[in-house]
């Protein structure tokens, strides 16, 4: 362990250096508390022993300002050095921040038990602050996997219903324009006919790449709505925005060139896009989220009935109620 030292009187100073060096630790020595608080920032200790008395600062303020000093999971044991025995001294020491007291003069016997223990104690914590970055971390990847569609990568059912949800609140509240976007592979049956199923999931995966690839805002989102269906969530965009980002996908999807030998129309796969937006107020209710996603999907049929390979916007809807 590294050891701070912050002790005004030289004689008890030295005499701790001695015990502490035959423990093999090493000491850095402050004189007062302001040097104290300088070293401990510069050397960031493993275990700080610290006199109460001393000129400026007293102990206890320091061991205060230490504790301010100390990042989020961080923990650096403090033991008080001193002479003052009352119950009240100890109370204090602890409330501030110390985690043990010596009582000076100090023993030699007693600080190499004091100091092993604080040893246990920050291994023990240290082992603790692992296992639970471990956990924190486990965490965030079963959230992930939850989140995440199995075949294509992207968000998947689950994750579009907490986004449209949570996006339909905010937009109610803020009054801003929400949009949805169905967007469907054209005549996918007669795809895994032909490539079977194995090409039939390379063609999704490829198909929900090219559409993750033109969001660019953190909040919109792209999920595998199922099957061959993709949804798309585009919060704060209104009805010009999201006929524009729609005509981009389906471009973008006609563009990749996958070869698609059953197609009727001959060309490769295409996509149609059915697109609805609503501009809520907060006086609106939660259920407008479901007839957005109809507004979508019944532009989407038209978009299917007109040829497909098209984009078909729903009549916008004015009020989240309708949304």
């Amino acid at each position: 362990m590294n050891v701070l030292l912050i002790e005004d009187t030289m004689t008890s100073a030295t005499v701790v250096a001695h015990q502490l060096s035959k423990l093999g630790l090493e000491t850095q020595h402050a004189r007062d508390g302001e040097a104290g608080l300088a070293l401990f920032k510069k050397l960031r200790p493993d275990l700080v022993l610290l006199d109460i008395i001393m000129p400026g600062l007293d102990g206890f303020e320091v061991a205060r300002r230490i504790r301010q000093l100390e990042k989020d999971g961080e923990w650096t044991p403090i033991i008080f050095l001193t002479a003052r025995t009352s119950d009240e001294d100890l109370e204090h020491g602890i409330e501030v921040g110390g985690d043990d007291y010596l009582i000076k003069p100090v023993s030699e016997v007693v600080l190499a038990a004091k100091v092993r223990a604080m040893q246990r104690l920050a291994q023990m914590r240290y082992s603790l602050v692992v296992l639970t970055r471990r956990l924190d971390e486990a965490n965030r990847e079963l959230t992930r996997l939850t989140s995440v569609d199995g075949l294509t990568g992207i968000a998947n059912r689950r994750c579009f219903d907490e986004t449209i949800a949570r996006e339909g609140q905010r937009a109610r509240r803020n009054r801003l324009p929400l949009s949805v976007l169905m967007v469907d592979v054209d005549y996918f049956k007669q795809y895994n006919d032909s490539y079977g199923h194995q090409g039939g999931d390379d063609c999704l995966r490829q198909v929900a790449a090219s559409l993750q690839s033109l969001l660019k805002r953190p909040g919109d989102l792209v999920a595998r709505f199922g099957g061959e269906e993709f949804v798309v969530v585009l919060p704060e965009t209104n009805a010009v925005g999201a006929r524009r980002v729609a005509e981009e996908m389906r471009g973008a999807v006609e563009a990749l060139g996958l070869p698609h030998a059953a197609s009727p129309g001959g060309k490769g796969v295409t996509v149609s896009v059915g697109v609805a937006t609503a501009y809520p107020s907060p006086d609106d209710d939660a259920g407008g989220v479901e007839q957005l996603l109809a507004g979508a999907d019944r532009a989407l049929y038209s978009a299917k009935n007109a040829g497909r390979n098209r984009v078909m916007a729903a009549e916008t809807l004015a009020r989240a109620s309708a949304l």
